[in-house]
């Protein structure tokens, strides 16, 4: 431990400075959360996804999100899919995707369900393997893991 009291002002200066600094850091981290959500029950599951980020995005606008789906959380993600209105899901998508939100779609899914990859809306990406992209955003780019 050191003794603040004996410094010198200007080496108590650049502590403070410092120390502001740290906390300025942690404040802009805390600013700019990073969330995925994680889809594979289907069309239900979407459409409460879909409230709750844009929910999620009134609340706090500057917030990433990232869409994963796999399984039959697909399916909102394809060419005609729609809600339990009879309404095409691609405009909720599509607006949502003007707010910054991107929406990635499993291949390992895709394949194993002979679904053409010209399926796929276009507002979404296609990744190699939905499980393993959840999981590279959590270790790797620290994304919350939220699941509708």
């Amino acid at each position: 431990m050191f003794d603040i009291v004996r410094m010198g002002s200007r080496v108590r200066n650049l502590v403070a400075a410092a120390v502001l600094a740290g906390c300025a850091s942690v404040a802009s981290a805390a600013d700019s959360i990073s969330v995925v959500y994680h889809l594979n029950e289907g069309l239900a599951q979407a459409q409460r996804a879909i409230g709750n980020i844009r929910n999620h995005l009134r609340a706090e606008p500057s917030t990433k999100i990232v869409v994963v789906t796999h399984g039959k959380g697909i399916d909102f993600l394809l060419e005609g899919a729609k809600n339990d209105k009879g309404q095409e899901l691609e405009s909720a998508v599509a607006d949502l995707v003007g707010k910054g939100v991107q929406f990635r779609v499993c291949n390992n899914t895709l394949v194993g369900r002979d679904i053409p990859k010209e399926k796929v809306i276009m507002e979404a990406k296609i990744v190699p393997s939905g499980v393993a992209e959840v999981a590279r955003l959590q270790a790797q780019e620290h994304f919350v893991y939220l699941r509708p």
